[in-house]
């Protein structure tokens, strides 16, 4: 029972940080720390897919008109509207995605219990929302040149502590970019890396699964995708309303909090 009660609390985090520009990978290692979990990254690798599963699971049903779009822009092979938007998406993902494959050693060194740089890459987020949201409301699209930035400053947030949807919003935000547009794009531009990391990890033959596992991991996703579609719906409407400000603060005392666990 109290495996299944981990999970669901690990579910809930991952749902709600995912899209709420609080960090889903550094708040997942302060529950861990909070709930006294023991596991190595391998161990816990398994769960780690299936909450990030299900997030971009509830990120297709939201978002499903729009991927519609994108796949039939792919597959139009003419220049149109769907097809740039397609063509951005693309662009966005590979400064991720090359950070992703060559330095996959380096970032999951830093995935296992390092709580003074979570603590400190939650300063970093802070600061980004708070400028994010003092910036002017503009009704511009995201241009190629915006889509490499913003993957930029995805590629950056894989570091812990560090939130991907508030570092890509913040930037498309700085970058003048409408922001409800801004936090659309970067939910979908998440999606295609999910589920590849995902593949690449079932692949690689390094999950681990033990008796007693199934349960824990079903009630975790299923948290994570109910969480996950509240929390996508919400998060769009804060960022239209500018109220970045409040996960700002939050982000400060959370950050401030874990460093401070850290050295005391």
């Amino acid at each position: 029972m109290e495996e299944i009660f981990r999970a669901i609390v690990l579910g809930i985090v991952q749902g709600l940080t995912e899209f709420l520009p609080v960090s889903s990978s550094g708040h997942i290692e302060l529950a861990k720390v909070i709930l006294g979990d023991q596991s190595v990254a391998k161990q816990s690798m398994l769960m780690t897919i299936m909450l990030h599963g299900a997030t971009a699971l509830s990120t297709i049903i939201i978002f499903r008109n729009e991927i519609k779009e994108i796949f039939k822009g792919l597959f139009q092979f003419k220049r149109n509207e769907a097809s740039e938007f397609s063509a951005k998406i693309i662009l966005s993902m590979i400064p991720a995605a090359v950070v992703g494959l060559l330095f996959e050693e380096q970032m999951e060194a830093l995935f296992e219990r390092q709580i003074l740089l979570v603590g400190a890459m939650l300063l970093v987020t802070g600061l980004l929302l708070l400028l994010a949201d003092r910036a002017k409301n503009t009704d511009k699209k995201v241009g190629f040149g915006h889509a490499l930035i913003i993957g930029i400053s995805q590629a950056i947030a894989i570091l812990p502590g560090i939130s991907r949807s508030g570092a890509t919003i913040s930037t498309s935000v700085l970058l003048g970019i409408d922001r409800e547009r801004a936090a659309r794009f970067s939910f979908l531009m998440v999606v295609p890396l999910i589920f590849g990391k995902i593949a690449k990890d079932l692949l690689s033959g390094d999950l681990t699964y033990s008796d007693g596992q199934l349960v824990p991991i079903l009630a975790g996703f299923a948290a994570a995708f109910l969480t996950g579609l509240v929390a996508c719906t919400w998060m769009i409407q804060l960022v239209k309303s500018s109220k970045l400000s409040y996960f700002s603060i939050y982000c400060f005392i959370v950050g401030a909090l874990a460093i401070g666990y850290s050295l005391f």
